[in-house]
């Protein structure tokens, strides 16, 4: 499951850059990958809560580990709505800097959590 997780944030990364360079150049078939993103988002919650629930024991062991993964929880969600921020800024063209700030932010924040503390997953940084 958590390579699924993985894969949906890639191609929902990928989605997202290509469809905004397609908002930049003014081609409409932007929307269309905006929309295709929509249904990764969905995929990105589904397993996420997967994960969640598949590793409920792991959580119950520690409160430190619970409540990391309830801010991660937290990040990944502003990561999604960041990433929605900036798509729909570019759709009405309006200034993307502070969207883009809040999504590296975020994203970094997932990232150091997710492979760098969190006790399950791909240990890149551990």
């Amino acid at each position: 499951m958590t390579h699924m997780h993985i894969t949906a944030w890639v191609v929902g990364l990928i989605l997202l850059l290509v469809s905004y360079a397609m908002y930049k150049n003014g081609n409409k078939s932007g929307k269309m990958l905006h929309m295709i993103l929509r249904l990764v988002y969905l995929l990105i919650i589904i397993t996420g809560f997967l994960l969640f629930i598949n590793n409920t024991g792991v959580y119950t062991n520690s409160a430190g580990i619970l409540g990391e993964v309830i801010v991660k929880i937290i990040a990944g969600i502003w990561v999604i709505g960041a990433m929605e921020m900036v798509l729909i800024r570019a759709s009405k063209v309006k200034p993307t800097k502070s969207a883009w700030i809040q999504l590296i932010i975020a994203f970094l924040i997932v990232l150091i959590l997710g492979f760098g503390r969190l006790p399950f997953g791909v240990q890149f940084m551990g």
